[in-house]
């Protein structure tokens, strides 16, 4: 019988902090325990609340096992939550992958292989099982392409559209910090990682801001929590501009040497003055006059900007809008200054070799394929033509629990000639609905390579167990069946550990990125799992200061206040607030509530919502309409009574809770599975597919909602 061992592997759930993981196996192969690698520098030997009970995930009663055919004569849609397995019947892999390989050709034979449409997004992280071996063979198949939106696409872009690189403040340097604003940052509750950092700078006298509509766990263990109206953060974020330049508080000599179009941004935020901005934010004048003094006095200040801000209509602009604010100050120029809001671009994986892109030339299409925008998967669904959407094969997914405008969402799978693959780990509200049903791998269950959006430290995950029953991860997957489909080309032979070398470059060290030079999955494991990308300065014995001085990737090679990229596109060029179409400012009374649909604080996204644990520590938030007392008051609602929630799109039926979490005017509530809502739907039944200003981003926070009484 083999020793009992330790295995390093990394969380590779959609998270900043991209924990290392040591897994303890005991001598029959079973995981006993998992604990954060004390030697990370960022995991610092903790892990979050939700993945310290990984193990109930790995070992619960409810993991899907085997692969499964829908029964004959069994309708798609919702299922009894713990009798969903008596519609499928188990099948093998090979008659899984047959049924699926001939079902794709005939699919791809009539209607064309754009009719084919894959949907995937984080469910995992991982370099190989986010994107590698699914991308070649939806590639070589030709089917439409997935517009990966759901979560990051607007501020992506508009980190993009200013720096020319999504890089970001150090997590470590946070403990430098003496003026930290957390904006749409619930750090305590999806980026706990952060927060010792952010505790060490508090012991040496920083402050903490909070800019967020809701009082998050974050947010009451503020020094300030600014309560700022939805949708309105680039009102604020010009409105602390025009403060800051108005007393000449901004650093003159960083703002000539490094940037481009300063003088057209000074003239457009002269209209933007606190009293103005109030109005719109419902933030005092004096509040905004006070933020914006102190963030621009005191050295080093930072922000932690979280993608919630751009999940509104003019979200875009908001992010870009708040990331020109320490580039005003030279915050940069800081140890602990600056901004983080994702510190993925600094992670060179070799994506064409990895996803293979050439490979649509190959298919039948000869070209590349349309795209279609995962935000606006209602309307591929339903409406989308020339051709049709005819098969969806989802991995990594739930989108009938996390795509917004849920209604049309739902008719649209339910559609009977709707060929659908669900590759997942639980019977989801998405499997709810497939006609095939496969069993996926956990992180502690295949091997993968991971870079993070919140530090900067590539990591190895090793498996650490056998996958129970006949779970496979996505590489083995989509390798195998794309050789169903007779695809001959040699990539699709590739092992996880040529995928990894791949991604590394590692064959090819004359083409690796200087940051990541010499870097292999040898190099990795020998040091202990993580290796922290190769910063010139910090070889000179200097931090890694991303924007200190130029030049920038972008297309002036400074930082862009004015970017002629974005109105070559037709946007405007400068920042600029205008209100969602979904906003109390648009003057419409029919739906006078704001909506705030808020993931919960114990689940990831949709990830981990059907197991007990992470149920009993949600309870007293789930399925209730967080409410301000005046806005309960006015409607004869009190804690505790059953409400309608309502607009156009759906209504749901939900608990009052009236507390002081949100603003008059804003109601909140938590993101479920609709299986396990009363009414058998969630939050997103009341969303839009409406999209972000740039990005293309969903707009989940620009929603318009009427409350009332059902009963007490």
């Amino acid at each position: 019988m083999p020793a009992a061992k330790t295995v390093h592997t990394v969380c590779s759930h959609d998270c900043p902090d991209s924990c290392g993981v040591l897994v303890t196996v005991d001598e029959s192969g079973r995981a006993t325990r998992v604990q954060g690698d004390p030697d990370h520098p960022v995991t610092q030997g903790f892990l979050c609340g939700k993945v310290a009970k990984y193990l109930d995930r790995v070992y619960s009663p409810d993991r899907l096992l085997y692969p499964m055919q829908r029964r004959a004569g069994v309708a798609k849609g919702p299922l009894p939550q713990g009798r969903e397995a008596e519609a499928f019947e188990q099948i093998s892999w090979d008659e899984a992958l047959d049924v699926i390989a001939k079902k794709l050709r005939q699919i791809s034979d009539e209607h064309g292989p754009e009719s084919i449409l894959p949907y995937s997004y984080a469910g995992t992280i991982g370099a190989l099982g986010y994107g590698s071996m699914d991308r070649r063979f939806f590639h070589r198949l030709g089917a439409s392409q997935l517009d990966r939106t759901i979560c990051a696409s607007a501020g992506g872009e508009a980190l993009m559209s200013v720096y020319g690189r999504k890089l970001g403040t150090d997590t470590e340097h946070f403990r430098y910090a003496r003026y930290i604003i957390a904006w749409g940052a619930n750090i305590h509750g999806n980026n706990i990682h952060l927060w010792p950092m952010i505790e060490e700078a508090r012991r040496n006298g920083a402050k903490l801001i909070v800019i967020d509509p809701y009082k998050t766990r974050t947010a009451k263990l503020a020094d300030w929590h600014i309560a700022i109206n939805p949708g309105t953060d680039v009102a604020l974020a010009l409105g602390m501009m025009h403060v800051i330049l108005r007393e000449g508080l901004e650093d003159a000599g960083y703002i000539a040497e490094n940037t481009y179009g300063f003088a057209e941004l000074k003239q457009r935020v002269a209209d933007y003055t606190p009293e103005r901005v109030a109005a719109w934010t419902g933030i005092p004048s004096a509040g905004i006059e006070r933020l914006a003094r102190e963030y621009a006095t005191t050295t080093p200040a930072v922000i932690r900007m979280n993608y919630g801000i751009q999940r509104s209509q003019n979200g875009g602009t908001a992010a870009r809008t708040v990331a020109m604010l320490p580039v005003l100050i030279g915050a940069w120029k800081h140890l602990g200054g600056g901004l983080q809001l994702s510190t993925s671009g600094a992670f060179a994986w070799d994506k064409a070799a990895l996803e293979r892109p050439d490979l649509m030339l190959d298919s039948p299409l000869k070209r590349h394929a349309r795209i279609v925008n995962m935000s606006e998967l209602g309307h591929a669904l339903t409406t989308l033509s020339e051709p049709p959407v005819r098969a969806l094969f989802v991995y990594n997914s739930n989108p009938a629990a996390i795509a917004p405008d849920q209604a049309q969402v739902l008719r649209g799978m339910a559609q009977p000639d709707l060929f659908t693959v669900v590759h997942e780990q639980f019977f989801t509200d998405t499997a709810d609905y497939a006609d095939i049903l496969l069993p996926a791998t956990t992180f502690l269950e295949h091997k993968d390579v991971q870079g993070a959006y919140g530090h900067y430290y590539v990591q190895i995950s090793n498996p650490a167990i056998e996958p129970p029953g006949e779970a496979r991860s996505n590489v083995w997957l989509f390798s195998q069946l794309a050789q169903c489909m007779g695809f001959t080309e040699p990539c699709f032979r590739d092992t996880s550990e040529e995928l990894i070398a791949q991604a590394l470059r590692a064959e090819h060290p004359e083409k690796q990125d200087p940051w990541m030079a010499a870097m292999t999955e040898a190099t990795l494991n020998a040091a202990g799992g993580h290796q922290r990308l190769q910063f010139a300065s910090e070889k000179e014995g200097q931090p890694f200061l991303p924007f200190a001085t130029g030049p920038f990737p972008t297309p002036s090679g400074k930082i862009e206040f004015l970017s002629e990229a974005l109105a070559a596109r037709g946007f405007d060029p400068l920042p600029s607030f205008v209100p969602p179409e979904e906003s109390r400012h648009t003057k419409q009374t029919r739906y006078p509530l704001e909506f705030l649909p808020r993931k919960a604080d114990n689940y990831m996204n949709s990830t981990f919502a059907n197991l007990p644990v992470h149920q009993r520590m949600e309870s007293a938030h789930t399925n209730r309409l967080e409410m301000h007392a005046d806005d309960a008051e006015a409607r004869g609602i009190r804690a505790g009574d059953t409400v309608e929630i309502f607009n156009d799109r759906g209504s749901l039926r939900m608990i009052a809770q009236v507390n002081g979490s949100l603003p008059s005017g804003v109601v909140a509530g938590r993101l479920n599975w609709n299986k396990l809502s009363p009414g058998g739907n969630n939050v997103n039944l009341l969303t839009s597919q409406r999209l972000t200003d740039i990005g293309g981003g969903p707009t989940f926070y620009s929603t318009l909602v009427e409350v009332r009484k059902v009963s007490a």
